[in-house]
């Protein structure tokens, strides 16, 4: 990739990740500055996160961060003399150790957080959770933020597993994507699906769902639904 190319990559991504902050706010799924969304810059070895403890009404493209898979700030760029993100870390670990993610997602949402405190998977009781989850919503270790154990557990608890998204135990909700705004979306519908399945709960015994019922909504959901992948790069614009 030419520098040209990659600086319009990475200002891509920064614009991304700044504007996906604010559907963490609209959602309801944050508090003060808790949270974060960061990017991986597709064909290098780079990912956007937001810089610590800054209002979410103050973020833009410039004061976003841009980190190598190490979790080291690139000196020199817009953003590096600020602190990144205190997940940082574990956003970088999970990049290294998933190829494949290109977003990341952490949040404190009310519902979700009380499951993690719990330590209790989100059980596989409603439809949207078969298509969106393929099953149940994990419950990954209990981690101190600083260094990468964090997301040593997302990687351990996620691996084999269809689902996007994981409970780290006493903290909250992390979700995964294809893109940043993939993995904002999974974090949205793990906060719906949580507050609808303890509702469910609170008055009435859980009914399962059967695991090929789930494996055919998920597959439908995953490979049918939606536009035809013609259509949808006409509509993405990438004709």
């Amino acid at each position: 990739m030419s520098n040209e190319n990659l600086q319009a990559s990475i200002d891509a991504v920064r614009a991304d990740v700044a504007k996906l902050h604010a559907e963490l706010v609209r959602y309801n799924l944050i508090v003060w500055t808790g949270g974060n969304v960061s990017g991986r810059v597709p064909g290098a070895d780079l990912f956007v996160i937001k810089p610590s403890g800054v209002s979410y009404d103050d973020l833009t493209p410039e004061n976003m961060i841009l980190c190598d898979l190490d979790g080291n700030v690139v000196p020199g760029t817009p953003g590096s003399d600020r602190s990144p993100s205190s997940d940082t870390a574990a956003h970088a670990y999970v990049y290294r150790n998933i190829p494949e993610v290109g977003g990341v997602v952490h949040t404190h949402s009310t519902f979700a957080v009380a499951w993690a405190a719990r330590g209790e998977e989100i059980p596989c009781v409603i439809t949207a959770m078969a298509d969106e989850f393929g099953g149940p919503i994990p419950v990954g270790p209990f981690a101190i933020i600083g260094d990468d154990s964090i997301g040593r557990g997302i990687v351990e608890t996620l691996t084999g597993h269809r689902s996007r998204a994981v409970l780290m135990q006493n903290h909250g909700p992390f979700t995964i994507g294809t893109s940043a705004k993939d993995a904002v979306k999974a974090a949205v519908m793990v906060e719906d699906v949580a507050r609808t399945v303890h509702y469910a709960r609170e008055a009435g015994p859980l009914i399962p769902i059967p695991q090929d019922a789930i494996d055919r909504l998920y597959d439908r959901y995953q490979n049918v639904y939606g536009q035809s992948s013609d259509e949808r790069r006409d509509a993405e614009g990438e004709r």
